[in-house]
C-alpha cells in the first residue's frame, strides 16, 4: 500500500496554500535543491568537462528515462530524455509518417493541446501530408484506411477527458496506421500502460505530475518493434551512432538512442532525477485509486455547494484523468480570486476553471478547502473585484 502521507512530506508546499495546479507545474521536491546544489558543487565545479564521463552526464538521459518507463508501462532501454515536448512530438510524428510510406493523413482531435497541432500542421505542410482534426468523440469513426498516424493526447488538457488508448490503438492498427500518444497530462497521474495498449510512439513532459521543475526536459518512447527502423526528420549529434567520431554524414544510433538530438540539460535532469525518487515506493494502481477518490469527492462537493458553475469533465472517472474542470462565464476572474484566497488552480480560455489533483501530495483536506473557498467567493461575489479581471501574460 502506497504511503501518500510520506510522499506529501517529500514536497515543499508553501504554508496556507492548497495547490491544485500540478497539472501545469508540479511543486518542488524537498530533495531537489540539495541534489542540484551537490551536482553543481561536486560535479560541474570540480570535474568540469570530465563530468560527462566521470559523473555520468552523457548516459543520464537513458538512466532517467528508465525511471520514467516504469510509470508509463514501458520497459528498460525504451525511453530517453531531452529537448522539449514539441521537439519530441515532431520527432515521433515524422518517424511514424516515414514508417507508413504512401499514406499522408494524420488524424488528431480538437481537444489535443494546441502546440501538438501546431507541430503537426507545420510538419504536414513541409512533407505534403494532411492534418485532419475532428471532435474527440468522433476519432474512432474518422480512422480510415488511408490514415498514416493517429496522434492524440491521452488526457484532454481542458476537460480531463481520457481516451481509451488500447481501443483506439487497436482500431488504428486494424486500419494499417500507427499511433502517437502525448502523455503530458497522464504520466504520473493515471495508470498508463503503453506496452499493454500496444502503442507505437509516446512523448510527454516532466514538469507537471512528474514534478521535474519549470521547463524540465521531455521524454520519448518508441515501441521496440520500431526502435531500429524509426527515422525522425530531426536528427542531431547525440542521436548519431558515434557522436565523437564527428563523421560528415548521419548514422542513427541503435534503438531509442537515435531519438536523442542535442546536448542533454544536465542540471534540469538532476532536478528531475531527485523528483523521481519520490516515485520509488508508489504503486500506480494505488495512485489511480487515490486520484479517483479525490476527483469524485471534489465534483460532488462543488456541485452541492456551487450551483453557479457547470461540470466540464466526464462524470465517469473511467473516462477522466486526474483533473477536473468547471465552467463559469467569468472563469478567469473567479480563478484569480481563488488564487488570492490560497487555492491555486488555473484558467483555460474561454471560461474554464481547471483543478489538477496529484495524489502524491493532495488529500481530502485540499478537496474540502477548495470546495469551501470556491463556494464562498461565488456566494459573496468577491471574485468580481476589478483586480481579478486583469489578465497577466501567463494565465
Amino acid at each position: 500500500m502506497t504511503d501518500f502521507a510520506a510522499t506529501r512530506r517529500a514536497f515543499h508546499l508553501p504554508s496556507g496554500i492548497t495547490y491544485l495546479d500540478g497539472n501545469s507545474l508540479g511543486p518542488m521536491p524537498v530533495a531537489a535543491a540539495d541534489r542540484v546544489a551537490r551536482m553543481m558543487a561536486d560535479e560541474w565545479s570540480d570535474m568540469l568537462i570530465a563530468g560527462w564521463n566521470k559523473a555520468g552526464w552523457y548516459v543520464q538521459p537513458r538512466r532517467v528515462g528508465d525511471r520514467i518507463a516504469r510509470l508509463i508501462g514501458a520497459g528498460p532501454g525504451e525511453v530517453v530524455m531531452g529537448d522539449t515536448l514539441s521537439i519530441k512530438v515532431f520527432q515521433a510524428l515524422s518517424a511514424a509518417l516515414a514508417l507508413r510510406p504512401g499514406r499522408r493523413a494524420i488524424l488528431s482531435d480538437s481537444g489535443n493541446f494546441p502546440s501538438d497541432l501546431y507541430v503537426a500542421e507545420g510538419l504536414a505542410r513541409a512533407v505534403g501530408a494532411e492534418l485532419r482534426v475532428v471532435a474527440p468523440e468522433d476519432v474512432e469513426a474518422a480512422i480510415t484506411p488511408d490514415l498514416a498516424v493517429l496522434m492524440l493526447t491521452e488526457v484532454d488538457y481542458r476537460t480531463g477527458r481520457r481516451h481509451d488508448m488500447a481501443a483506439l490503438t487497436a482500431r488504428a492498427h486494424d486500419a494499417g496506421a500507427l499511433t502517437l500518444w502525448d502523455l503530458a497530462h497522464s504520466a504520473g497521474a493515471v495508470d498508463v500502460d503503453l506496452t499493454g495498449a500496444d502503442a507505437d510512439f509516446a512523448v510527454g513532459c516532466t514538469y507537471k505530475y512528474l514534478n521535474g521543475g519549470p521547463g524540465a526536459p521531455a521524454f520519448i518512447w518508441t515501441h521496440p518493434r520500431h526502435a531500429d527502423a524509426a527515422q525522425p526528420i530531426l536528427q542531431g549529434w547525440m542521436g548519431h551512432d558515434a557522436p565523437f567520431a564527428f563523421e560528415g554524414g548521419y548514422r542513427p544510433a541503435a534503438g531509442i538512442e537515435r531519438m536523442r538530438v542535442g546536448t542533454p540539460p544536465v542540471i534540469a535532469l538532476t532536478a528531475l532525477d531527485a523528483a523521481l525518487d519520490v516515485w520509488d515506493g508508489v504503486a500506480m494502481p494505488d495512485l489511480r485509486a487515490r486520484s479517483v477518490e479525490l476527483t469524485q469527492a471534489f465534483i460532488a462537493g462543488v456541485e452541492a455547494e456551487c450551483p453557479e458553475v457547470t461540470l466540464n469533465s466526464p462524470r465517469d472517472p473511467a473516462l477522466r484523468g486526474s483533473q477536473v474542470s468547471f465552467r463559469h462565464p467569468q472563469g478567469h476572474a473567479v480563478m484569480q480570486a481563488l488564487i488570492a484566497a490560497g487555492v491555486v488552480g488555473d484558467f483555460r480560455a474561454p471560461d474554464v476553471l481547471r483543478f489538477g489533483f496529484a495524489p502524491l501530495y493532495n488529500g481530502n483536506d485540499d478537496v474540502n478547502r477548495a470546495v469551501g473557498t470556491l463556494a464562498r467567493i461565488l456566494r459573496d461575489g468577491s471574485w468580481d473585484a476589478e483586480k481579478f479581471h486583469h489578465k497577466a501574460a501567463v494565465t
